[in-house]
């Protein structure tokens, strides 16, 4: 890989069952998942081990569904703490070799190692860092080696556990081509659905047609996938350093009973959209989108978006937008198991706007200063001293936070 760059994907093998594995050693050989509240149907799996793997469990089955799948399978409780504690660490042994490490998740990150030969090739710190997180952590990686980050993502995903992948880019058309599109990161599975119909199927298919006809079909992201499938992404690895702006903010739920009509629905978006509303004010932000996530009792999951006419913090025009777009959308071929809406296309809440004149700005400023009331006698006296009286009631949803679950969010959809 002379005069090429080089990339390394470190990702951590079953990271949560993992680290409860070695916290807890009686674990060990045995098919192991964390999970939400063992109590509550709202429960689901939010990590396994290979065993369990193997035996059929997924992440997001509820729990039941994966016992069913596995009779033997023993269901902790996530340690949130414990895992940032190793997730931090095994960053600190990543930082012994390149200051340009760039997180992917709690559990995976890249490495850019370019220029640095003089220190060993590629290969050679890969095998330098996956036996330093095994003998300092009791933790293993997979790890790819490339000469972008795409590939190198690859790699580290096509050997587990506790291996390392290197796809030059001599060997990359031998080793990427015949491999099912969806392998490559950010295509999610209407992407996949949608190339399928187009007789796509491999990398090496997509990589093979006319830049130009995926732009009509995905519009810039289509130019992106040729790219990704043909090994010419230039994306950087960013300092260790670098936060990333904030590109939405969401919250989502599995609740502890399906959904059976709108206003069920409708709730549980008005509920959500409450804690939408207050966390773009911490950052002072407004959202000039919504996007929602609907999960389904069989565990497939629908994704829509619109643009808001004005830009808003408000969680009634955020709930209201995202439950119009559930009634264009949704198809009630299943009940809902799960819900996400998020605020996107997020600008400073001070930047200029234009205003409307399809909406009644003076009723919108009288809505504006009654949330900010609401807001202050919630800071004042915390979050339920006062809510919406449609919100009374079971909503159907945990009584806390803890067992919230974002939903899976491909970039192409």
């Amino acid at each position: 890989m002379a005069n090429q760059r080089v990339i390394l994907h470190s990702d951590m093998n079953s990271f949560y069952a993992s680290v409860e594995m070695m916290l807890d050693p009686s674990l060990r050989g045995k098919p192991v998942a964390v999970c939400g509240s063992t109590e509550n149907r709202h429960g689901i799996i939010l990590a396994k081990s290979e065993l369990a793997k193997k035996a059929g469990v997924k992440t997001g089955m509820v729990n039941w569904e994966a016992r069913q799948c596995c009779r033997d399978l023993i269901l902790v409780p996530p340690q949130y703490d414990q895992y940032l504690k190793y997730s931090k660490l095994a960053h600190e042994i990543y930082y012994r070799y390149t200051d340009l490490v760039e997180p992917f998740g709690m559990d995976e990150c890249w490495l850019d190692w370019t220029g640095s030969s003089v220190f060993g090739s590629g290969m050679e710190i890969a095998e330098a860092i996956r036996k330093s997180v095994r003998e300092e952590l009791g933790l293993t990686v997979s790890i790819g080696v490339s000469f972008n980050k795409i590939f190198a993502k690859l790699g580290s995903d096509m050997k587990k556990p506790d291996a390392i992948t290197e796809i030059s880019k001599e060997a990359y058309q031998e080793m990427v081509w015949p491999l099912p599109a969806s392998d490559l990161i950010y295509v999610g599975r209407a992407t996949t659905r949608r190339l399928a119909g187009y007789g796509i199927r491999t990398v090496g298919q997509l990589a093979a047609l006319e830049p130009e006809l995926l732009r009509r079909w995905f519009g810039i992201n289509g130019i992106k996938l040729w790219q990704y499938a043909n090994g010419t992404d230039a994306s950087r690895v960013m300092h260790k350093d670098f936060v990333s702006p904030i590109k939405s903010i969401g919250h989502g739920i599995t609740c502890n009973a399906d959904l059976e009509n709108e206003t069920e629905v409708f709730k549980v978006m008005f509920e959500l959209s409450q804690d939408v509303g207050h966390r773009l004010r911490v950052h002072e932000l407004s959202a000039q989108g919504v996007q929602i996530f609907i999960r389904s009792k069989d565990l497939s999951y629908k994704q829509f978006q619109c643009r808001l006419p004005v830009r808003t913090q408000l969680p009634s025009e955020i709930s209201t937008a995202g439950y119009q777009l559930f009634q264009n959308k949704y198809r009630w071929d299943q009940p809902v198991r799960a819900v996400t809406i998020r605020a996107t296309e997020l600008q400073p809440q001070n930047a200029a706007d234009q205003l409307s004149l399809y909406v009644d700005n003076a009723r919108r400023d009288r809505r504006i200063r009654l949330q900010d009331t609401v807001e202050e006698v919630r800071q004042r006296f915390g979050k339920g001293a006062l809510t919406y009286g449609v919100l009374m009631g079971n909503l159907k949803m945990p009584d806390d936070g803890r067992d919230t679950v974002r939903m899976p969010s491909p970039m192409y959809q």
